[in-house]
C-alpha cells in the first residue's frame, strides 16, 4: 500500500516532463523560421534596400531564411502595429529608423503602439543623416542660391517633398522657412520612393530625406544635395556642408537604424538575433555597401540602441515643442 503514493508521484513527474518536452519542442519549432523582417515603407526606398542587404546575409548565422516584408503606410505605423500584435518568438522583426520608433509617438496622441512598452531593441547597426536635395530642374547649386531662387519665384515654387507627414524632414522644412523667411510648404509622401519619382520628374523643386534615399541619384547627377544635418560632413558626401556650417544650428543629433522585436521575446532569442546581426554588420561586403549608401555603420547592442533612442527623443521633443506643433 505504501507504494501507491510513490506511483502517483512518479506519474506526476512523468506528466510534468512530458509537458516540458512539448513546450521545449514548441519553442524550438518557433525558432525554426522563416524570419520575417518588416519594413514600414514601400519597396524601392532606402530603408527597403538596407533591409534586403541585411536579410540576405542574416540567413546564414540564423540558419533560416529571412524574408523582407513591406508593410507600408502611415509612416511605418502599420508595420509597428503589426509588430506589437506579433508572437514574441523571434520570427517577426521590424527594421526601422527614428521616424516610426521615436518621432511618431511624439507627434501622435495615439499611434497604436508604445515603442518602450511594446517593443524591445534587438540591435542597432547604423546612423545616418537627413539632408536637403534639389531637383534637376531647379537652377540653384547651393542652399544660398536655393533661398534666393525661392524668394524670386514667389508662391508655388517652395514645395518641398518629405517622405512622411510629421517627420523630421517636415520639421526641417518648417525651420528652413522660418530661418530664411520663405514660403516653404512640405509635401508629405508615402515613403521616399514616390517622393524621389516626383523630384526626378521635376514635379517638386526640392526634397528633404535621408542620404540613403538620395545617394544614388546624387552620384548620377540627377539631384543635388546642398546641406545635411549632423556635426560633420559625411564621408559619402564630402563636398556637401552641414546646416550648422551654413548658420542653422540645432540639427546635430543624428538618427539611427535598428532592429526591434515584440516585447516579451525571450532573452536567449534576443541574444541569438543580436549575435547574428553583429556578424553580418562585421562582414566587409555589408559594411562597404551600407557605407556607400551614406550610412555610418557600427553595431549597437540592444541596450546601446535603447540609450541612443532615448537621447534622440529628448532632442526632438524639444525641437517639436519649439516649432509650436501640437500632437494630433
Amino acid at each position: 500500500m505504501r507504494s501507491l503514493p510513490l506511483l502517483s508521484n512518479l506519474k506526476k513527474v512523468a506528466k510534468a516532463l512530458a509537458l516540458t518536452t512539448l513546450l521545449c519542442a514548441g519553442a524550438v519549432q518557433a525558432q525554426s523560421g522563416p524570419v520575417k523582417l518588416m519594413v514600414g515603407f514601400p519597396a524601392g526606398g532606402g530603408t527597403d534596400a538596407i533591409a534586403r542587404i541585411l536579410a540576405d546575409k542574416l540567413k546564414d548565422p540564423l540558419g533560416v531564411s529571412v524574408v523582407v516584408e513591406n508593410k507600408a503606410g502611415a509612416g511605418g505605423q502599420i508595420a509597428a502595429q503589426t509588430l506589437k500584435a506579433a508572437a514574441p518568438d523571434g520570427n517577426t522583426l521590424f527594421l526601422s529608423h527614428d521616424h516610426t520608433i521615436t518621432i511618431l509617438p511624439l507627434v501622435l496622441k495615439n499611434p497604436g503602439y508604445d515603442s518602450h512598452k511594446d517593443f524591445v531593441p534587438v540591435a542597432g547597426f547604423a546612423t545616418f543623416v537627413n539632408g536637403l536635395a534639389l531637383s534637376g530642374g531647379t537652377p540653384a547649386k547651393s542652399l544660398a542660391e536655393y533661398v534666393a531662387w525661392v524668394q524670386k519665384q514667389g508662391k508655388g515654387q517652395g514645395t518641398v517633398g518629405v517622405p512622411a507627414p510629421a517627420s523630421v524632414p517636415e520639421f526641417l522644412v518648417k525651420v528652413l522657412g522660418q530661418k530664411y523667411k520663405l514660403d516653404l510648404q512640405a509635401a508629405p509622401y508615402r515613403g521616399s520612393a514616390p517622393m524621389m519619382a516626383d523630384m526626378l520628374g521635376n514635379q517638386i523643386s526640392a526634397g528633404v530625406g535621408s542620404v540613403p534615399d538620395f545617394i544614388e541619384n546624387q552620384k548620377a547627377g540627377k539631384i543635388r544635395m546642398v546641406a545635411v544635418i549632423g556635426d560633420k560632413r559625411q564621408a559619402a558626401l564630402p563636398d556637401v556642408p552641414t546646416f550648422a556650417e551654413l548658420g542653422l544650428a540645432g540639427f546635430e543629433d543624428i538618427p539611427y537604424y535598428g532592429i526591434f522585436a515584440p516585447k516579451g521575446t525571450p532573452q536567449a532569442t534576443l541574444d541569438k538575433l543580436a549575435a547574428a546581426a553583429a556578424k553580418v554588420i562585421a562582414l566587409p561586403e555589408v559594411h562597404q555597401r551600407l557605407t556607400a549608401m551614406g550610412l555610418t555603420v557600427g553595431f549597437m547592442t540592444g541596450t546601446q540602441l535603447a540609450n541612443r533612442e532615448q537621447a534622440y527623443a529628448k532632442t526632438w521633443a524639444r525641437i517639436i515643442a519649439d516649432s509650436g506643433f501640437k500632437a494630433q
